[in-house]
């Protein structure tokens, strides 16, 4: 069991299907997240989301993406998860498929607390056997068994 990543709420996991699109998995995501009432104004955080991705992609490489916003419109930190079990072309900076993305939404004024929760992701998806058994994940149920949540 991963427990370093129990800040991530079952409700904002997702599978991202076979054959998405880095725009459709970033939808995906988005629409998890806008169901937590952290997120204030849906269209401007969806804006934002898509011009964060269209300055410089954050497919970081070794399969792993972690789109990020920090904007008023956020009234708390909060995490999406998604898993690309086939993988999906991010545009990632080592030119190789996504398996795990990670979108954070946080307050403009939280900078510390992102960072800290991207440690915590960094950290374990660092690892490779925590790495592999998430990216093979094809539930949302395998994802949650997996970090321990409910």
């Amino acid at each position: 069991m991963i427990t370093r990543l129990e800040f991530i709420e079952a409700s904002q996991i997702r599978i991202i299907p076979a054959g998405a699109t880095k725009h459709e998995a970033l939808e995906i995501l988005v629409e998890a997240l806008c169901q937590n009432p952290a997120i204030q104004n849906k269209e401007v955080f969806t804006r934002a989301v898509h011009e964060r991705e269209a300055i410089q992609t954050t497919g970081l490489g070794n399969g792993v993406a972690v789109p990020h916003v920090r904007i008023d419109e956020v009234s708390a930190p909060t995490v999406a998860l998604g898993i690309a079990p086939d993988g999906l072309d991010f545009q990632a900076l080592d030119n190789r498929p996504v398996y795990i993305i990670v979108l954070f939404a946080t307050p403009q004024d939280s900078g510390k607390t992102y960072l800290s929760l991207l440690a915590k992701v960094m950290v374990t998806l660092r690892e490779e056997e925590t790495f592999a058994a998430l990216a093979a994940c094809r539930t949302v149920e395998e994802v949650t068994s997996l970090l321990g949540i409910s």
